[in-house]
């Protein structure tokens, strides 16, 4: 099978950012990057849950909520893929995902999305967790700019 290109990605030259992953027709996957590959501790399942359902839920309700594609977890837990149409631009996008991770950092109350009939591992949230993660990534993406986007080589 040919090699996907997320692959592709020298891993040990990552850091936590926010990056444009690929491109497929009017949809622009972006990379947020929250722990370093290979290298440092991961977004514990039920963190990663609640981050899912905080940025889901605030990109969803934002803006640019139509043209939210997906908001997901990556499976090595680093980070979080974010499926947007190519109407928004770059630098709206950045504006977006640091003002979700703003959100989910000062997140108080009930989690959205989390109860029996609306989830269906209910039961597996940590939002203190959460929040002390976005928080960590504030201060990264803070004066991130369009240049950033691309991958490291």
């Amino acid at each position: 099978m040919e090699k996907i290109a997320s692959f592709k990605i020298n891993h040990d030259m990552l850091t936590r950012g926010l990056y444009i992953s690929r491109v497929d027709g009017d949809v622009i996957t972006y990379d947020l990057r929250m722990k370093l590959p290979n290298g440092e501790d991961y977004l514990a399942p039920a963190v990663a849950h609640t981050l899912e359902h905080l940025l889901a839920t605030y990109l969803r309700n934002s803006e640019i909520g139509n043209e939210v594609v997906y908001v997901g977890p990556m499976g090595c837990r680093t980070g979080f893929y974010i499926l947007l149409r190519d109407t928004v631009s770059p630098e709206a996008a950045i504006v977006e995902i640091y003002t979700a991770l703003c959100v989910a950092a000062n997140y108080m109350g009930d989690i959205p999305g989390a109860t029996r009939a609306e989830c269906g591992n209910y039961r597996d949230h940590d939002l203190v967790g959460a929040r002390i993660e976005a928080r960590k990534m504030l201060p990264i993406l803070r004066m991130w700019t369009k240049g950033q986007l691309k991958y490291p080589e």
